[in-house]
């Protein structure tokens, strides 16, 4: 029986999965991927093919899962649902590809963290629609080949650097999603109030998106957050002075910063002197993991300019040092230009 924790067929039943637009028109933002994904969806559609292999990668919560359940409803075809992670075996790999009919989508999130061996099985899956199991062992084993289905894999992944070009080269598609402008971002907590059957002012919303770091899923958690306390603490209704008072007593500053952003920050500036520092050793400082700090915390704070990644190391700038009311360290006037690499990866 195919193992529920490996592979599911289902959107989660939450507000999270039912906040999720379940097309095109309704998704907001990313106009270039959507255009694109239009005429794909649609030329395959004509052909009665099923899609190509897509690969959507950029910083956590801009709409990688959603695209992934629109395509399938787009596609008129089920999703399947699993993580890099928990695909540890090759007969993981057999239940999940023999359980997938023509057309099918297969979403892989976190794909980057597929471990090297299965990466290689997935291949020919991928491939040429076909799967070689060995069965029995010792000289009666025998090798045999299942022929698959014709689906359309799609991978997320918020570190596509870290994908090997061997897997990136099978993708037909390449996707790379950006953090949002206000402007979206108003747009969608409009529409998530609606669903969730609450007023936000026009201030209100502007007030949570320029806190939510362009990240729709940031925007929504907030929304909540900010309706629990216009509930409690006001009359339900979501404007800028209830939504200021509710983001003020989450710690979330006029940037978005949060605690452990400026807890990070704090740390750069006041234990290593700005930097330049290895990640490991700010790891260590906050009691946080590597890919945490890379995926969760950098990114944001490399778009406002207030972190960069050198080939020495990380460094704040003299904006952060500001916006904590923190004294600019002397060792800060070093010439940036000197220790600044071009090529770090913001994937």
């Amino acid at each position: 029986m195919l193992d529920n924790n490996i592979l599911s067929q289902r959107q989660p039943d939450d507000d999270e999965g039912s906040l999720r637009p379940k097309n095109l028109d309704a998704f907001v933002g990313q106009e270039r991927v959507v255009e694109h994904l239009r005429i794909f969806i649609e030329a395959a559609k004509q052909r009665d093919e099923p899609l190509d292999h897509i690969l959507f990668f950029g910083p956590p919560g801009l709409g990688k899962t959603t695209l992934a359940n629109i395509i399938a409803n787009e596609m008129g075809c089920n999703i399947h649902q699993t993580s890099g992670p928990i695909i540890e075996r090759r007969d993981d790999l057999a239940a999940i590809f023999t359980n997938l009919k023509r057309r099918d989508v297969l979403f892989i999130d976190e794909i980057h963290r597929l471990n090297k061996t299965v990466e290689e099985w997935i291949y020919p899956a991928i491939e040429d629609f076909r799967l070689d199991i060995l069965i029995g062992e010792g000289p009666h084993a025998r090798n045999v080949r299942l022929d698959l289905e014709h689906f359309c894999l799609v991978g997320a992944t918020t570190r596509a650097g870290t994908i090997s070009s061997p897997l990136r080269s099978r993708f037909g598609i390449i996707e790379r999603l950006n953090i949002y402008d206000i402007g979206d971002i108003i747009k969608i907590l409009k529409r998530t109030a609606r669903i969730l059957s609450v007023h936000i002012e026009e201030d209100g919303a502007l007030e949570i998106a320029r806190r939510a770091r362009g990240t729709p899923r940031i925007a929504n958690r907030l929304l909540k957050r900010v309706r629990d306390y216009a509930q409690v603490k006001g009359n339900g209704v979501i404007d800028s002075q209830i939504t200021i008072k509710a983001l003020n007593l989450l710690d979330i500053d006029q940037l978005g910063l949060d605690v452990v952003d400026r807890n990070y920050l704090r740390i750069l500036i006041e234990l290593f002197n700005g930097g330049p520092v290895g990640l490991n050793n700010i790891a260590v400082s906050i009691d946080e993991d590597d890919e945490t700090l890379e995926d969760m915390i950098e990114p944001y704070l490399i778009q406002i300019g207030f972190l960069k990644r050198t080939r020495m190391g990380r460094m704040v700038t003299p904006a952060a040092c500001r916006h904590l009311g923190l004294k600019v360290p002397k060792t800060l006037v070093i010439s940036e230009d000197d220790l600044f690499d071009d090529e770090w990866s913001s994937d």
